[in-house]
């Protein structure tokens, strides 16, 4: 494993003084660099060959290894005898820089260091010669120096001594002057993965010889978050204490009540946490960590800073959460953070945010009333379906519209004619006044439903036209609707006036139109006789030059007296319904004829 600080240090027993994991386990080799590959693959490669750059900055968050990475550097550099770019670590110079007595070696801490005057210092000591062959300066914290102590470190640190090799180490590289950074070779480091400080923590438990278990081991990774140095000193405090539990007091406990939505256990669980000695902005900032690691737990696993036992209880945690509560309680303490800084008492910002969490009716926003929504669904989806029960039969249904036609309704001359068929008609006067009185016949003609799907009526069934009022009632119901735009253009001008000699009379205001109306009088007789179940063959008319029953119609229009009154009445105000939406269309189809009655060839282009 790592190297020790010094001979009878790594025990810590008896009068040897105690040395913390993270110094007795410090790598002392490329090879011991965990969860930076990047880096090992340049370094050694440019020792091995070589190719060894005059400066180097090395970047990263704390604890990833970027001080260690220095020191191996500079073994490497001054080894007697390196093998494959790797230090000896036996020689005189190795055990001296692990030592930290070497004399080729100096840090820097520029933290404590930023001034001018440390920078020549250093400076003027630079050209110096010393044992061995390389000459190299560390410079912790280098983001931390003087404007001033920057620019008189540029020029040495452009063109050093041969001998000497700066390596800048920082852990925010945009602080770094430009300047600086141009004149180096930059290396990034990373946080280290959860199973990466999982696999360090076992090998030092193993060879130091720990007695824990591996819950110990998940908390120290958790608390590590990515740094080796964090996670090595929180198993230095599990093994100091001998309980996980002192780690994280009742913190658990508290992310365990919110999941079954405990508001006096949560409340209980935080009166412990502050006790103990946690800061309301410290137990919120926990509170959120726990939680973005049981959402990367559900989402990915593999960025999660946790393993083992300790990502199962998260894994488990956002399950029974729910990703859209886990997210709302990020959200809500993050909020209560940002509130907690100034309000007079943030413990009651944190309690009131955190009882919210656990009771959602509580919360009224947009984002709570979803979850209950989610909530809800989900304990709908899990439950089991009823037991089958014996039903009552099932009435025929009834027909629907065929997708994109309208649906179809009586008119109010059909309604009337219904009522007709109930209601007796009023005595006459005399017989010449006398309208015809409907047979049983027609009056299941004039109640049968008409539309596509609907049962065809009585007079279908025995092959005969239907009379005019059935005609003229499923004409404006169902049939003109379903014509095509042509076809519907022309014939909404026209109206039925009689059938008789086996034909059905259709009247059109003039010739002219009747020759139009004659090139799609196929296409209507065929959607009459899908309609009714029989041919019903149209004979076109004009209105002042048809049979008598036309021309009594026309001679009424224009106040004459007719010249039969047997005729059959004709289609007014009665058969119109005002609720038709058809009406509005009707009236742009006597539209469109017009237009092709005044422009002779002209044809019109289907939308």
């Amino acid at each position: 494993m790592g190297e020790h600080d010094g001979p009878g240090m790594p025990l810590g027993t008896g009068d040897e003084p105690f040395v913390a994991l993270y110094r007795r386990f410090r790598p002392g080799r490329f090879s011991e660099l965990r969860g930076q590959p990047h880096v090992v693959r340049g370094l050694q490669s440019a020792v091995r060959d070589g190719h060894v750059a005059h400066a180097y900055l090395f970047s990263g968050p704390r604890g990833t290894g970027k001080t260690s990475t220095a020191r191996i550097l500079a073994r490497a550099l001054n080894c007697a005898s390196p093998i494959d770019g790797e230090p000896c670590g036996i020689c005189t110079s190795c055990v001296e820089i692990a030592r930290g007595t070497s004399l080729d070696v100096h840090e820097l801490d520029a933290a404590s260091n930023n001034g001018v005057d440390a920078m020549r210092d250093l400076i003027s000591h630079a050209a110096l010669g010393t044992p061995g062959r390389w000459k190299i300066y560390i410079v912790d914290e280098v983001h931390m120096l003087s404007n001033a102590a920057a620019n008189a470190l540029l020029k040495t640190l452009e063109e050093p001594p041969a001998h000497v090799i700066f390596v800048l180490a920082t852990t925010d590289p945009q602080k770094v002057p430009p300047t600086i950074r141009s004149r180096t070779q930059h290396f990034e480091f990373r946080l280290l993965g959860g199973e990466t400080l999982d696999g360090l923590l076992r090998d030092i438990r193993s060879e130091a010889g720990l007695t824990m278990d591996d819950d110990a081991l998940s908390v120290a990774v958790r608390r590590g978050r990515g740094s080796a140095r964090d996670a090595l000193s929180a198993l230095d405090q599990v093994v100091a204490s001998g309980s996980v539990e002192d780690t994280r007091p009742e913190l658990d406990e508290a992310l365990e009540a919110l999941c079954v939505e405990d508001a006096g256990r949560v409340l209980v669980a935080v009166a412990a946490l502050h006790e103990a000695g946690w800061g309301p902005q410290q137990l919120a900032a926990e509170l959120v960590d726990d939680l973005r690691q049981a959402f990367l737990a559900a989402l990915a696993p593999e960025l999660a800073a946790a393993s083992g036992t300790e990502l199962d209880r998260l894994s488990d945690q956002a399950d029974r959460l729910g990703l859209a509560r886990l997210v709302r309680s990020i959200e809500v303490l993050g909020r209560a953070q940002v509130d907690m800084r100034e309000a007079p008492d943030p413990r009651v910002v944190l309690e009131v945010a955190l009882v919210r969490l656990s009771r959602g009716e509580l919360d009224d926003s947009t984002a709570a009333l979803a979850d209950r929504l989610t909530r809800v669904e989900r304990a709908l989806s899990a439950r089991p379906a009823p037991a089958a029960s014996p039903s009552p039969p099932t009435p025929s249904p009834i027909p629907a519209p065929v997708s994109g036609e309208p649906s179809t309704k009586p008119g109010i001359g059909a309604l009337r004619r219904q009522r007709q068929a109930v209601t007796p008609p009023p005595v006459p006067r005399n017989d010449a006044e006398t309208p015809p009185i409907p047979s049983a016949a027609a009056s299941a003609n004039d109640v049968a439903p008409s539309g596509p799907g609907a049962a065809a009526p009585p007079a279908a069934a025995t092959g005969e036209i239907p009379d005019r009022d059935t005609l003229v009632q499923a004409w404006g119901d169902s049939i003109l609707r379903v014509l095509p735009a042509r076809a519907k253009a022309l014939y909404s001008a026209g109206r039925f006036v009689v059938v008789e000699d086996g034909a059905a009379s259709f009247a059109l205001p003039n010739a002219a139109h009747r020759d139009r109306a004659e090139e799609v009088r196929p296409v209507v007789e065929e959607a009459l006789a899908a309609h009714f179940g029989a041919a019903v063959p149209l004979r076109l008319v004009v209105e002042d030059d048809g049979p008598a029953p036309v021309r009594r119609v026309a001679a009424a229009k224009s106040g004459g007296a007719p010249t039969s009154t047997a005729s059959p009445p004709a289609v007014g105000e009665e058969d119109f319904d005002p609720t038709d939406h058809g009406a509005p269309e009707a009236v742009e189809s006597v539209a469109e004829a017009r237009l092709l009655e005044a422009f002779p060839g002209a044809e019109q282009v289907p939308e």
